[in-house]
């Protein structure tokens, strides 16, 4: 028996972004069409503490992960991805921030593959923490951007952001700003990466058209999206059953009677099937599901695991 550990670094060279989005695509076909056993998630300590975990049937194959959350530390996310299959004793484990970070930057890439413009190249993202240099990676991947503004209140963590990124953006014009509503105004793709308990923005600093991805709150009690938003939006989720037990803006749009559950519909629905058309915006949101995890565990599997 053997046991493979890769740190961060590892994880991020031996897993491109495009190989990461291909992947989880792949799984969210497979979790919408039942390959996976994938029970809600563990929250203690108002998500602080979280463990997930996720069987593919097909393969006989499994992840565990387990995660502490300190958004006034860096990095935020600290923990382990444990790979193992039923077939044999060797077992992986990789780092949980980098796993994290990557396989919630491919499913935004999924997701706005599906959603976005095809010749979408304006991004706004809000937040500028741990999340946002893989939410910026996977949109670039499949909208290759032509002007990116970073909205974040630390101007100086957002000007490190886009030092950070100009290298790996080419010719991509990068701006910084700290009002939400007004950089948000003339954005074809909006990346919302915070801790909000409010939402970031009014709905009326849209545009007609814009596509949004929403990462950030995890929990009943935070919001990134106003109701506004969500009711005359094509809302795509990651998973009913996690939505319904942790998305802040979900649980308060229902409750007030903005949407229904029948206006949400899941990514891996939404692959094989278009969604009803709600209007020219749509949003994807999403608070993580294990099945991602598995999906990046097993492309490492695949290259460490002989």
């Amino acid at each position: 028996m053997k046991t493979i550990s890769l740190s961060e670094r590892e994880v991020r060279e031996a897993v491109s972004m495009s190989e990461a989005i291909d992947a989880v695509r792949r799984g969210f076909i497979g979790l919408s069409g039942g390959d996976f056993e994938m029970p809600t998630r563990t929250a203690l300590r108002d998500g602080q503490f979280l463990v997930m975990s996720a069987h593919h049937r097909p393969t006989e194959s499994a992840m565990i992960k387990t995660l502490s959350l300190n958004f006034s530390r860096v990095p935020a996310i600290a923990g382990t991805v444990v790979w193992s299959t039923l077939d044999r004793l060797d077992h992986l484990i990789a780092d949980a921030g980098a796993v994290t970070t990557l396989r919630t930057g491919a499913a935004v890439g999924v997701a706005t593959d599906l959603l976005a413009p095809a010749d979408a190249d304006r991004l706004t993202l809000i937040g500028a923490g741990g999340q946002a240099p893989d939410q910026v990676r996977a949109v670039h991947t499949v909208r290759p951007l032509r002007r990116l503004t970073i909205v974040d209140t630390n101007t100086e963590r957002a000007e490190a952001l886009a030092n950070t990124l100009q290298g790996e953006l080419g010719g991509t014009e990068i701006r910084t700003a700290t009002d939400p509503a007004s950089a948000v105004g003339d954005a074809h793709i909006v990346c919302c990466a915070t801790p909000a308990t409010s939402p970031l923005f009014p709905e009326s600093a849209l545009p007609a058209q814009v596509h949004v991805n929403a990462i950030g709150a995890f929990r009943p009690t935070m919001r990134e999206l106003p109701d506004e938003l969500l009711a005359t939006s094509t809302v795509i989720i990651d998973e009913l059953d996690a939505i319904l037990e942790e998305s802040g803006e979900i649980i308060h749009a229902l409750q007030t009677g903005a949407i229904s559950q029948d206006d949400l519909t899941e990514l891996g629905a939404a692959l094989t099937a278009a969604p009803a058309d709600r209007g020219k915006r749509t949003v994807f949101k999403t608070v993580g599901v294990a099945m991602q995890d598995w999906a990046i565990a097993r492309l490492l599997a695949d290259k460490f695991l002989d």
